[in-house]
């Protein structure tokens, strides 16, 4: 059967002929300077240059990223972390000194104050003391003892509310009762039952008062 034995003889050409592209492939790929053969006429714009030839032949190839970078992180937040504990140790340290500034001070106003009301316990003293019925020399020593202790208290910043003729306010006043009088005007303060007084400029007791209401 001389057709049957052509056919398979131009497929096994076909075959080898296939094998032998393969190989040229591979060995192109393998080796990119080497030019495959010509198949027609070839231009500048059309032949194609391989990445190596173009950069040249000292082109390194691509390789990872330095450490460097890394390393300039870990030191900035090495940085970072210092310069934070040195100031929450400033703020402790700032803390603790104002803390003790406090103390200090409100112990020079504690002494300082002793010292005022000194004189009227030495004044009470002396008043127990005293044998005398005399009831007039007993109410000069009670008033002197008030004149001393007002003049200490005022000059450690009690200040007295005042509240004749004024009109209610409730930041320094507290209306415990409403009364009736034609001869004043609503929420003018009647009568002050009780003083009140303020400490540097804030109200430590406001005057329980009675206020007009008609």
């Amino acid at each position: 059967m001389p057709f049957m034995k052509d056919k398979m003889k131009k497929k096994d050409e076909a075959s080898l002929e296939d094998m032998r592209e393969q190989i040229e492939e591979a060995e192109m790929q393998e080796n990119p300077g080497t030019e495959a053969p010509p198949e027609g006429p070839e231009t500048d714009e059309a032949r194609t240059v391989p990445a190596e030839e173009e950069a040249g032949p000292e082109a390194a190839p691509l390789e990872e990223a330095p450490a460097a970078p890394l390393e300039k992180l870990k030191a900035e937040l090495a940085e970072k972390d210092t310069r934070f504990l040195r100031l929450q140790a400033d703020f402790e340290n700032f803390r603790r000194r104002t803390r003790q500034e406090k103390e200090e001070l409100a112990a020079v106003v504690t002494q300082s104050l002793l010292a005022d009301m000194l004189p009227l316990l030495d004044n009470l003293e002396r008043a127990l003391a005293a044998e005398s019925s005399d009831a007039g020399s007993l109410r000069t020593g009670v008033e002197m003892i008030h004149r001393q202790f007002s003049e200490a208290l005022k000059k450690n910043g009690l200040e007295y509310i005042e509240t004749a003729g004024k009109k209610f306010d409730p930041n320094f006043h507290q209306a415990v009762m409403r009364v009736q009088n034609p001869e004043l005007e609503d929420e003018t303060i009647a009568a002050e039952l009780q003083k009140g007084y303020m400490a540097k400029g804030k109200v430590i007791r406001p005057s329980m008062v009675q206020v007009v209401a008609n």
